[in-house]
């Protein structure tokens, strides 16, 4: 079986996507350092997959601990998760993200390339096309000026592979994710934030348990059908089998890709809400606060070039999404 290097797989993506490429015959190598995410992370994978999985703690910036890693295990292939990822936080500490983004990035090319690894996966986002004159975007939109320093930081380095890939034969695309919500269905993994929760559903599933205060929704005055920011959530395992079908991708093809990856269609803040409350009959306590710097209005994705060139697209369903967000808060008690 290939071996698969997935740096930052004890994270919320990282996880369930190491989870879809045991499924697919893979052979996941895992490497995280706990910095935002937890080890019991490692043993819940371990009951999900019934393996023993290859796992290496250490910073992707360590470039010793890198070329080791890659030296011991000779991947295929490797799966970039492992960055800072709070837009909030990033305006407010931007040199942290420029510096564990840009050159965790940089760090990871350059012991590919060292080891004659030729094939990456990067998890880009969709904060790459700054503010939308018009939706849904396609990987042809043009870029505006990032929103925020995490934003900045995935502009920059998907023309760090872009540059590296016709330079130096590699095969490499880019994962631009909309909003990654949900959990695997299974209980034993989902998104699991180190202290106050930077994301939505994490903070809202909080919330209703009663662990926290009531949900503050930042704004209800944009020019959206409910006043609140439109976002495209597409459930963790969609977006999981979307980097297997993407290592299949970058094993067979040469040069360069970007690819959206979303469901196709938006949702507001208070639609999901209201998902959230119709699938668990739980009432969310949530108020209305002021805007949010840094956030989007609205975004959502046109998904055709992925559905036709990867093979790829979501089956899972928002109301799926929040369902399997609420067993996995429920599993935390």
């Amino acid at each position: 079986m290939q071996k698969i290097l997935v740096t930052g797989g004890a994270g919320f993506i990282g996880s369930h996507t190491v989870v879809a490429l045991h499924e697919a015959g893979y052979t996941p190598v895992i490497i995280d350092d706990f910095s935002n995410s937890a080890s019991s992370v490692i043993d819940n994978l371990k009951d999900l997959t019934t393996s023993d999985l290859l796992f290496f703690r250490g910073d992707v910036n360590d470039k010793t601990f890198m070329q080791k890693v890659m030296r011991d295990t000779k991947p295929s292939a490797v799966i970039h998760f492992a960055a800072k990822k709070a837009v909030g936080e990033s305006v407010a500490n931007p040199l942290a993200y420029y510096r564990s983004n840009v050159d965790g990035l940089l760090t990871v090319l350059e012991t590919m390339q060292e080891n004659d690894i030729k094939s990456i996966v990067f998890s880009s986002s969709c904060t790459v096309y700054g503010e939308p004159d018009v939706c849904p975007v396609t990987e042809d939109t043009p870029q505006k000026q990032a929103t925020s320093p995490y934003g900045a930081t995935k502009q920059m380095c998907e023309r760090i592979l872009e540059d590296v890939t016709q330079s130096d034969a590699l095969n490499s695309v880019a994962l631009r994710y909309f909003n990654p919500v949900g959990a695997h269905p299974s209980a034993k993994i989902g998104e699991l934030p180190i202290g106050d929760p930077n994301n939505l559903v994490p903070f809202l599933t909080q919330a209703t348990a009663g662990l926290r205060g009531p949900l503050t929704v930042f704004g209800d005055d944009y020019g959206t059908p409910d006043g609140t920011c439109v976002r495209d959530f597409i459930h963790v395992m969609d977006l999981a089998e979307a980097h297997v079908s993407s290592v299949k991708y970058t094993l067979s093809h040469n040069g360069y890709n970007t690819f959206n990856i979303g469901t196709g269609h938006g949702n507001s803040v208070l639609e999901l809400i209201k998902s959230f409350e119709s699938v668990t009959g739980q009432k969310v306590p949530y108020s209305i606060g002021a805007r949010r710097p840094g956030d989007i209005v609205k975004i959502w994705a046109d998904t055709n070039k992925a559905k036709n060139e990867l093979g790829w697209q979501t089956t899972r369903s928002l109301d799926d999404s929040m369902r399997d967000a609420w067993h996995w808060q429920q599993s935390l008690k």
